[in-house]
């Protein structure tokens, strides 16, 4: 079976006003304290954001073990030093991103401008085992339709800036603004892929590999692929269905790689229109169903998902959690329905964050 693990970003609040603070050094400083957070915590661009990555898993119930053990630490370090810790995908109130400077981040800096001081959103990134580059290859370029749909599910991010964005997950289309982010091309094979990547290096508008931002890629560090789509999610069943669902969409890529199935064609001007569509609508609306490319209703779409990564589901012992997390989501809504509904109901973005922090260290 192959393992799993996931990279979750969260956002630094103070507790009373909602607002995002610059302390990941101190809530940082305070982890190493305990060896235990040496290799679970990690900068990222942003002083508001601090970074989890849970161990390899091949049973999905020690991975969410795992990410509510990772979230309630992350939160008892933040509380710490006076702050609070929300899986919340963009800031619901306004914010001054605070650019954490190093090397690697001052020549971001210099390079990409306002985006770099404007980039504070929170992702949830799930890497899944393969074999080869030549078998992770083949995955990528036959679960390119499929992404959108994990956006849909995940959708954390309607607020930006105080004010609603109109949109689910607006943290996906700030994530547009890299010039190496989003849909690719069918590569071929693992050659194509390293050259495509190596072509992308030399014109210097990347630093280096690690600034490869495909919607899923090759992993530089794990044997692993990396799906780079889903909003971090506010309640941890939700990240682990992600975590579900990358796995099967490996597991189903990789059985047709193996069986000599072609890859669906779908240009990336229309996965780019599936996404945005998903990062509008969320579940609230129709999605491109990724194997017509036409509207359709956001529920079928997700249930042919189900159907079409079944068997590996089942063959993971997966199949009726994702079944029922899917049912969950979609009578009760994703993180960005529940942000919204909050708001309708309290009046204010500080009490949606605060609803969001207790429910980010509750699950």
């Amino acid at each position: 079976m192959r393992t799993v693990g996931v990279e979750e970003e969260l956002l630094l609040v103070d507790p009373e006003s909602g607002e995002p603070r610059a302390l990941s050094a101190a809530v940082l400083a305070r982890a190493e304290q305990n060896d235990a957070g040496q290799d679970v915590f990690e900068k990222e661009l942003h002083e508001q954001m601090l970074e989890f990555a849970t161990h390899p898993q091949a049973d999905m119930a020690e991975l969410h073990e795992e990410i509510v053990r990772c979230r309630k630490e992350a939160a008892g370090h933040a509380g710490g030093i006076g702050c609070a810790v929300a899986a919340l995908a963009t800031s619901p109130l306004p914010v001054s991103p605070a650019v954490s400077m190093n090397d690697r981040y001052r020549w971001m800096a210099e390079q990409y401008g306002v985006v770099v001081h404007e980039q504070l959103v929170c992702g949830c990134h799930v890497h899944v085992s393969v074999e080869s580059d030549e078998e992770g290859v083949a995955v990528i370029d036959r679960v390119r339709p499929w992404l959108s749909v994990l956006t849909a599910l995940s959708a954390n991010s309607p607020f930006w800036q105080g004010r609603d964005s109109a949109y689910g997950s607006y943290r996906s289309r700030v994530w547009q603004r890299w010039p190496s982010a989003g849909p690719t091309e069918l590569f071929g094979s693992a050659q194509t892929y390293h050259q495509r990547v190596a072509d992308m290096v030399a014109t210097g508008t990347i630093l280096d590999e690690g600034m490869i931002y495909f919607d899923v890629r090759l992993s530089q560090r794990y044997p692993t692929v990396e799906f780079r789509v889903a909003d971090v999610c506010l309640d941890s069943g939700t990240a682990v269905l992600i975590a579900t669902l990358a796995r099967a969409l490996v597991d189903t890529a990789a059985k047709e790689w193996r069986e000599e199935r072609a890859p669906a064609g779908h240009s990336v001007s229309l996965l780019r229109l599936a996404a945005w569509r998903a990062a509008r609508a969320g579940l609230t609306e129709e999605l491109l169903h990724p194997v017509t490319m036409r509207p359709a209703p956001a529920e079928t779409v997700v249930r042919d998902l189900l159907e079409h990564v079944g068997a590996a589901l089942e063959a993971n012992g997966d199949l009726d959690r994702a079944r029922e997390t899917v049912a969950e989501l979609l009578e009760h809504g994703n993180g960005a329905r529940v942000q919204r509904e909050l708001l309708e109901r309290t009046g204010s973005l500080r009490d949606v964050v605060t609803e969001c922090v207790r429910r980010t260290q509750g699950t």
